[in-house]
């Protein structure tokens, strides 16, 4: 395919068939097709090929796959082959062409000579695809530029054998517009050699581009490994990536990728993330904790056990997800398709109607003016740009989503997160860690101190396995920068109590306070805040005095704030919708400065409010990862769920944050609106450029290698455009002032 008639073309051939829906992408040579189980795929190829076309099954992507020509693909490769020796030859055409000093007698014979092998064997692929199409009453940009060709050299030979300019000692000015002063029939042999030359260029250019917007998908697949070290019984074996199954144990050395998903067996190591996450700090891991394939083990030696192998990865979902948004079109495009389906046969009309009015009416320069005027427009009007406006934009815009950890399902997705007015946020998992963790350790003023203390109650909790004990062993761990804790002896548990034991010659007891117990003032107004924000508060004692109240709750995730804070300045209004009590509810949204919250929502509660929300007029977004909140992000403008939510959540999402928390969603908001702009900007230049270039080319005021530079450069200006998105980066954000 070459241009959007192409597109649509295809896309009508195949919608014809009963039952059958498709999408055709020209920028990665794409179809996708929805049909019955009574459609064969043969049948769909079959149907593709009627059109005048080829198609093949896709084969997924081999890792790690050397590519030709420096990392291009075979048809780019192919087509520079083809642009050197045509630009070999058509150079000299137009260097004596466009520089009379350099005409020596009989140039125009060599330019002839060198012109020749470019209009037959430099045109062919624009010959057959437009013979092709003929046959099958189809035309497109390949017919503009073949007629424009062969109209060129055809008048070119014309003149040289019976027009006079193969005389001895001709000379031909060049100019911008076409003129014969003379009376003398001019050769075209630069319009001859100059369209296709342009024309090859520009596309040569255009694959280049294109194969870059499609670096982040590759760059994925590239994550994968090829060999792993599995253990079993104590030894260790490398073994190919594709025998790996699911529980089997393998080996991760420093240095190493993840082989695939998993949950470390053993040993401690900080893993990065930033190319499968865009998580910017390497995150810790240990015993118990998920890791996910195509990650740097960036520690310790880790011992992980396959849970997800193959096409089931969290790298395979996010490589499927990319390739499915590139595939899908814009509004804008699909309008901009079904112009192109009209705009080639119309072209062809205004460049015979130029012809015959210009012949008719006996105009200056008489039939030399009239051909060249209408391959002017022959090859001035060829619709590149405009098959390429959506696709280029939406291939760059989702490969920089996926590396800021935002994964767009398709335009529809960019559209909805553009017109968003109001976003439902999920508390507990979305806002909040969704675990429970320490949040504020308050000591007695000369006392031991928060780090002591902590360090204290982390050593007695280590042989407890409460949820509230093992939130406390991890923040002491952390405050102890990895160090080991002190040892305990003569721990015990007490059912409802707490737990006891000594420490350091000290005996340490943490528990919940005594409800009628003495507090020092610093401890009691504390516990007071605990209790007002929902938080469970634990009393830690040494040697029978009160020396910190710990207080572990659902931690706020990082950045939560600053998300929340990016959004109202965005003009987005965020809504609190959680089924946990009203006391929690209010603190978190507090914290964030939420003003709306539902508590003790339900999941039919959670989708009312969002049917309630769009019924007074606003574009609602719902945030969520759990299985609670499938039904209201299904029932939203726009579903966003977070890729370490359930497969339920991900599924019934149109938005994906691939990063830890929600707030990449801020930055989901600025790249689809950016995006968006940039596919106007894109159709703008390419309808108005064929607006402004084609009058003039009718009325004789281009010359044809003019018009064949205009129009590459068009395609070029509107790619260029759409790799700016590549290099987006959000603007920073004023830091937020908590309140």
């Amino acid at each position: 395919m070459t241009c959007a008639a192409c597109v649509n073309r295809v896309e009508k051939k195949l919608s014809r068939l009963e039952g059958v829906t498709a999408t055709v992408n020209l920028a990665t040579g794409r179809a996708r097709v929805r049909h019955p189980p009574g459609v064969l795929v043969d049948e769909l190829v079959a149907t593709v090929e009627k059109a005048g076309y080829t198609a093949t099954l896709p084969e997924p992507p081999a890792p790690q796959r050397s590519e030709p020509a420096a990392g291009l693909t075979a048809p780019v490769a192919d087509e520079g082959d083809r642009l050197l020796i045509t630009a070999l030859l058509a150079v000299p055409v137009l260097v004596l062409s466009m520089v009379p000093a350099l005409q020596f007698r009989h140039w125009q014979w060599l330019c002839f000579a060198l012109a020749a092998p470019v209009a037959v064997w430099g045109a062919w692929p624009f010959h057959v695809r437009a013979l092709r199409g003929l046959r099958h009453s189809a035309s497109t940009m390949d017919t503009l530029v073949s007629l424009g060709v062969a109209a060129s050299f055809a008048w070119s030979s014309y003149a040289l054998f019976l027009g006079g300019a193969g005389e001895p000692g001709m000379r031909m000015p060049f100019t911008l517009f076409p003129d014969a002063p003379d009376g003398m029939a001019h050769v075209y042999l630069e319009a001859t050699v100059g369209v296709p030359l342009f024309v090859w260029a520009g596309r040569f250019l255009e694959g280049r581009a294109r194969h870059g917007t499609g670096a982040a998908l590759r760059s994925l697949a590239q994550l994968a490994v090829r060999e792993v070290s599995v253990r079993e019984s104590g030894r260790e074996r490398v073994v190919p990536l594709e025998q790996l199954l699911t529980g089997q144990e393998f080996v991760v050395r420093p240095g190493e990728r993840i082989a695939t998903d998993g949950e470390v067996v053993e040993g401690d190591s900080s893993v990065d993330l930033s190319l499968v996450t865009g998580e910017s700090e390497p995150v810790g891991v240990g015993p118990g904790a998920a890791v996910i394939g195509g990650s740097v083990n960036v520690g310790g030696l880790l011992l992980v056990r396959a849970t997800a192998v193959g096409s089931e990865t969290r790298l395979a979902r996010v490589a499927r997800l990319v390739a499915d948004a590139q595939a899908g079109k814009a509004r804008a495009q699909r309008l901009a398709d079904r112009v192109a389906g009209v705009f080639v046969p119309a072209v062809l009309a205004l460049a015979v109607g130029t012809l015959g009015f210009r012949l008719g009416s006996g105009g200056a320069g008489g039939a030399q003016a009239a051909i060249t005027a209408c391959v002017a427009v022959l090859v001035v009007a060829c619709p590149c740009a405009l098959g390429l406006a959506t696709p280029t934009a939406l291939l760059a815009a989702t490969g920089r989503g996926a590396r800021l950890g935002v994964l767009v399902g398709g335009p529809k997705a960019l559209e909805g997160l553009r017109h968003v007015d109001t976003v439902v946020l999920d508390k507990t998992g979305t806002l909040t860690s969704g675990r429970m963790a320490v949040i504020r350790v308050t000591a007695v003023p000369g006392g031991l101190g928060e780090v002591a203390a902590l360090r204290l109650a982390g050593a007695v909790e280590q042989g407890s396995e409460h949820p509230l004990g093992r939130a406390i062993v991890a923040r002491a761990r952390g405050e102890e920068a990895g160090s080991a804790l002190p040892a305990v002896t003569g721990f015990r548990a007490v059912a409802g109590r707490g737990v006891r034991g000594r420490v350091d010659d000290r005996v340490v007891e943490v528990g919940a306070p005594s409800p009628d117990g003495a507090l020092p003032a610093a401890l009691a107004d504390a516990l007071t805040s605990a209790e007002a924000n929902a938080r469970t508060p634990v009393l830690v004692r040494v040697d029978g005095e009160a020396m910190a109240l710990i207080e572990i709750g659902d931690a706020v995730r990082p950045g939560s704030y600053r998300a929340v804070h990016t959004l109202r300045r965005l003009g987005v209004r965020p809504v609190l919708a959680t089924g946990d009590a009203e006391g929690p509810a209010l603190a978190v949204a507090t914290e964030l400065g939420i003003e709306e919250v539902h508590a003790r929502c339900t999941p039919e509660d959670k989708a009312a409010l969002v049917r309630a929300l769009r019924e007074r007029g606003h574009r609602v977004a719902v945030v969520g990862d759990g299985v609670n909140d499938a039904a209201a992000l299904a029932a939203a403008d726009l579903g966003i769920a977070l890729a370490d939510g359930t497969d339920a959540a991900i599924g019934a999402a149109d938005v994906t944050l691939v990063r830890t928390g929600v707030e990449a969603l801020a930055d989901a908001v600025r790249l689809a609106r950016r995006t968006l702009a940039t596919i106007r900007a894109n159709l703008v230049w390419a309808f108005g450029y064929n607006l402004v270039t084609v009058p003039p080319a009718m009325a004789g005021l281009l010359n044809p290698m003019v018009a064949a530079a205009a129009m590459s450069a068009s395609s070029l200006l509107v790619v260029g455009n759409s790799l700016r998105l590549r290099a987006w980066q959000p603007s920073p954000m004023p830091r937020p002032r908590r309140r």
